[in-house]
């Protein structure tokens, strides 16, 4: 070979190697989430658990546009277009499936039973079969539990019975379908043993009157408001609803009582989202979801709205009062 050609190919082979070496440095791992929500799409500024969890995997390093990507699908209360909709997230073939109710998490895992799957439900995963136990789940399916164990739908009807003595009839107002929402087989347990009857009202329309309607024509004392997307994205309809027929009203959701809901008892959205975001972290780098414990949340809010209470002219007992954690005045 000529002596120039080969000094000047040696040459610029040195030069070239620290470029390839910078450019496979700056190689970025995108991963792909997956997310199945039960529920509307909830609104911009809306604190769910969906909207938080962007914001909360960044905390861990995970931005979305750059390192993530999020595929997200809602049901609009409408249970049985679930399974059609996790098998499309099936197929976009994402890292983590994150599955939003137990309706959801059976859906998602009936679609792979290879692809991670982080749930947050109310039910019992034991019970639904979705995990083999809560210590060593199996199978591809971990995450977060509220309330099952610890009867949180029997405790907020407890505390709404305390407030308001006078109530035997309480409307609990949820998405469809309420025959498979284990907040109100939950707070059935309770109503018998405080001898109140519920009446249960199905979300069908977005102003609320016809719910409203109901409860009223059914003579309702109190009334018992459901979590999910749907109730947090329309909550200042179903406030205004609620007061305007003078039911004092006991909220799954932190946001509620803080428009103007008599109480809330439960854990933070943002607490919740953040239980999630380290299941994701916690996968996303090499754990599997059969050795990682099923979690259930061990710290809740107890909030009184003391404006709502005077508007609706209840006397809040102290005892209530003292063991509320925030009194909104």
């Amino acid at each position: 070979m000529n002596r120039r050609i080969f000094l000047g190919t040696l040459a610029g082979g040195l030069l070239a190697t620290p470029l390839v070496a910078e450019a496979q440095q700056t190689v970025v791992k995108v991963y792909r989430l997956a997310i199945l929500s039960p529920g509307a799409v909830p609104g911009p500024s809306d604190p769910t658990v969906l909207s938080l969890l962007p914001t909360v995997l960044r905390e861990r390093g995970y931005i979305e546009g750059q390192n993530l990507l999020i595929e997200r699908r809602f049901a609009d209360d409408k249970p049985d277009r679930l399974p059609g909709l996790a098998r499309e997230l099936v197929q976009v073939q994402p890292d983590i499936i994150v599955a939003l109710s137990g309706l959801a998490v059976r859906a998602a895992r009936d679609a792979t039973r290879t692809i991670p799957i982080v749930m947050l439900i109310s039910a019992d995963p034991v019970a639904w079969g979705v995990v083999a136990s809560l210590s060593r789940p199996g199978g591809n399916v971990t995450g977060v539990t509220i309330g099952y164990v610890t009867g949180l739908a029997g405790k907020r009807l407890e505390l709404l019975k305390e407030a308001v003595p006078r109530a035997t009839r309480i409307a609990v107002l949820g998405s469809a379908p309420l025959s498979s929402s284990t907040q109100l087989r939950e707070a059935q347990k309770a109503a018998e043993v405080l001898r109140v009857k519920l009446l249960p009202v199905e979300i069908r329309e977005t102003n609320y009157d016809r719910e409203f309607s109901t409860m009223v024509a059914e003579r309702a004392d109190a009334l018992f408001i459901l979590t999910g997307n749907t109730v947090v994205r329309d909550r200042a309809q179903i406030i205004e609803q609620t007061l305007k027929h003078r039911l004092p009203a006991v909220s799954a959701s932190r946001e509620l009582v803080e428009v103007g809901a008599l109480m809330f008892y439960g854990t933070r959205e943002l607490d919740e989202a953040r239980r999630v975001a380290v299941y994701v972290d916690k996968i996303l780098k090499g754990a599997k979801p059969a050795d990682l414990p099923v979690e259930q949340p061990t710290k809740f809010e107890f909030i009184i709205n003391l404006k709502t209470a005077k508007a609706l002219g209840l006397t809040i007992p102290p005892s209530l009062l003292l063991r509320a954690d925030e009194v909104i005045q």
